[in-house]
């Protein structure tokens, strides 16, 4: 049976006339030549290569996620609870209560005060537009910010000196927005470089001017598996990207583009940067070439490519002695990912998983360096955390530290936004306010905690994504823990999930819960 959203995708703002479509190509049964409905085979016919992305006219103003129906997601592990003992602080009954589970760790040899890191948030205009809570709401709860690749390249103010990086307004004020905040112990920004980033510079201007700590390489990943995709909306913009070495789409230069988008026939360009084709050895002297100019951290972010690929490229990241690494599983998207691509290309979140525990298991047998590891790809939630870092942990510490998000985040940031701004215009809907109140210091229940650390400084979207990263899914993860009586993150193991599906049981080699624990039964009923 086809999947129900070929030929309709809510991504693209497509729909089909009838819902009992073709069982084996999405189309309605009977396809009419006067049917007004907008299928993907419709609108495709008139627009084209605008259908493959993300609707256009939200681009900066929405994030996107694949509707494909995966075999075997989070939902097909459960949680086993417990009620003897407790791991990782004193059996007490006076103690072993939720609120004194520590859910702090240590990623790349950073700090957090949460298991969650925010993935590269790049030149894509939905992190820009929410750029200050993003960024104070990381630093003030005590995490991880990684600015995305591309930035100083979009950047129209910045200057360039033979070619490289001279001074960038748009990173500059990145960073400082994080740090405006920060309390230089838990958490750190991380600027991230691809392809385009090595070629301008970046890394050098962020290590010598802006003195940040830690340098991220992108790994062979933009827009999932291709380069990093925006849209221009400006065409002298356009004509500037050209000329700074990316790729536009179509050529701004062309006079006969220019007239079609001076008419409207087409309302944004293409921008596409590179996403080269790394090497062992070259990779290695990089690193090196990173700590030699001052990288005191070298990250490294990589998608979800072919295990062979998975393979590959931590051996790359153990030879170079990577500080951390994130694998970022098949799904979504920050800006215009590819909707086929986010759709059908690349490795789902638990397949990628179990190959990067395979991998380590074998570097750790065989005496290698072991990178942290980060997992991304659709987390939204503490029961999705709780079970990826449970399922890493086979002996005395879990493979996988944190997790990282990048879409959830900036939903928390965007809704607060919105939400905040219906309230000065008062345009609140009644039920909302009948629930929660009509002004933000009501209805954003950690403000008053914020302003009394902070001061009358933060801004209401970061007491947002504090409210969901510290007090909702912090809360949540610490309840999870505390229920199978375990008090630190690193006491989390596999032992502490079941596999509800055989296929899940057999992917990730976790029992199915018909089977876990049978043969103690009979020791605890008859001794």
């Amino acid at each position: 049976m086809i999947e129900d959203y070929i030929n309709r995708k809510s991504t693209n703002d497509t729909r089909t006339r009838l819902r009992d479509i073709s069982s084996f190509n999405g189309m309605c049964p009977i396809c009419i030549d006067d049917c007004n409905v907008l299928c993907e085979i419709g609108k495709s016919s008139f627009r084209g290569r605008e259908v493959i992305y993300p609707v256009p006219e939200y681009f900066g103003r929405s994030t996107s996620a694949s509707n494909k129906n995966y075999p075997v997601d989070w939902s097909d592990f459960q949680i086993m609870t417990d009620i003897i003992g407790a791991k990782g602080i004193e059996n007490d009954s006076e103690k072993i209560i939720f609120p004194n589970v520590d859910i702090t760790t240590n990623f790349g040899g950073v700090p957090l005060n949460i298991p969650i890191i925010l993935a590269g948030m790049g030149s894509t205009a939905v992190a820009q537009r929410n750029w200050d809570g993003l960024a104070v709401g990381a630093a003030i709860s005590g995490t991880i910010l990684t600015i995305g690749e591309n930035v100083c390249g979009m950047d129209p103010k910045t200057r360039f000196a033979n070619g490289r990086v001279e001074y960038s307004e748009d990173l500059t004020y990145r960073v400082e927005a994080f740090r405006r905040l920060w309390d230089g112990k838990t958490g750190d920004v991380v600027v991230q470089t691809n392809v385009e980033d090595e070629r301008f510079g970046v890394d050098d201007y962020a290590i010598s001017k802006l003195e940040v700590n830690i340098i991220e390489r992108k790994w062979g990943q933009g827009a999932k598996a291709i380069g990093g995709e925006v849209r221009i909306n400006d065409l002298e913009r356009a004509k500037m990207l050209k000329k700074r070495g990316y790729i536009v789409i179509p050529d701004p230069e062309d006079v006969n583009v220019q007239k079609a988008f001076k008419e409207g026939v087409f309302k944004s360009f293409e921008r596409h940067s590179r996403v080269g084709s790394p090497k062992l050895n070259d990779f290695v002297e990089n690193v090196e070439r990173l700590r030699e100019k001052g990288a005191k951290k070298v990250f490294m972010k990589t998608g979800a490519y072919r295990p062979s690929i998975v393979a590959f490229t931590l051996r790359c990241a153990s030879d170079a002695k990577i500080d951390a690494i994130t694998f970022d599983g098949a799904g979504g998207g920050t800006g215009m990912s590819p909707i086929p691509m986010m759709q059908e290309c690349s490795t789902p979140t638990v397949w990628l998983e179990a190959q990067v525990l395979e991998c380590l298991n074998i570097l750790r047998k065989h005496g290698k360096h072991i990178p942290d590891v980060a997992i991304a790809g659709g987390f939204v939630d503490e029961t999705q955390i709780f079970k990826s870092i449970a399922l890493s942990n086979f002996s005395d510490n879990p493979y996988v530290k944190t997790i990282a998000m990048a879409r959830a985040p900036l939903t928390a940031v965007m809704r607060t936004k919105y939400f905040v701004k219906m309230a000065d215009e008062g345009k609140l809907p009644k039920s909302f306010i009948e629930s929660y109140g009509d002004q933000p210091e009501k209805f954003l229940i950690c403000n008053d905690e914020i302003n009394r650390k902070y001061g009358n400084k933060v801004p209401y979207e970061a007491i947002g994504l504090y409210t969901y990263f510290v007090d909702k899914i912090g809360v949540g993860l610490r309840q999870l823990m505390a229920g199978s009586r375990k008090f630190r993150l690193d006491k989390v193991n596999r032992s502490d999930i079941a596999s509800l599906t055989d296929k899940a049981s057999k992917i990730t080699g976790i029992a199915p819960l018909e089977d876990l624990e049978k043969g103690e039964m009979e020791g605890i009923l008859i001794d």
